[in-house]
């Protein structure tokens, strides 16, 4: 039996637009702003600032990795995996100058 997408899932389109919408915004008031990447680099002389700017990112991946390994691992059984296919076995015929 086909089980149809959820309303949630369904919404993601929604959350999709407003952030594409809300970093596009965020782009254009920093270059209105002035904000360069030369700019910017300069923030980053201090090894605190370097390291936050690699560990928060790579943080935020591992939290996420991990929501979903728990969502998946609470929400019950794991989807089943799909037998192997039997591979046909085509008839061998000599060719040209074989056999």
């Amino acid at each position: 039996m086909h089980k149809t997408t959820s309303p949630k899932r369904k919404s993601f389109r929604l959350y999709a637009i407003v952030s594409t919408v809300v970093v596009t915004a965020g782009s254009m008031a920093a270059l209105i702003a002035g904000v360069t990447p030369a700019s910017a680099a300069s923030l980053a002389t201090q090894v605190d600032t370097q390291i936050a700017v690699f560990m928060v990112p790579l943080t935020l991946l591992v939290l996420a990795i991990l929501f979903e390994a728990t969502r998946i691992a609470l929400r019950g059984a794991l989807p089943a995996e799909a037998p192997t296919r039997r591979q046909i076995r085509s008839y061998w015929s000599p060719g040209q100058g074989e056999g």
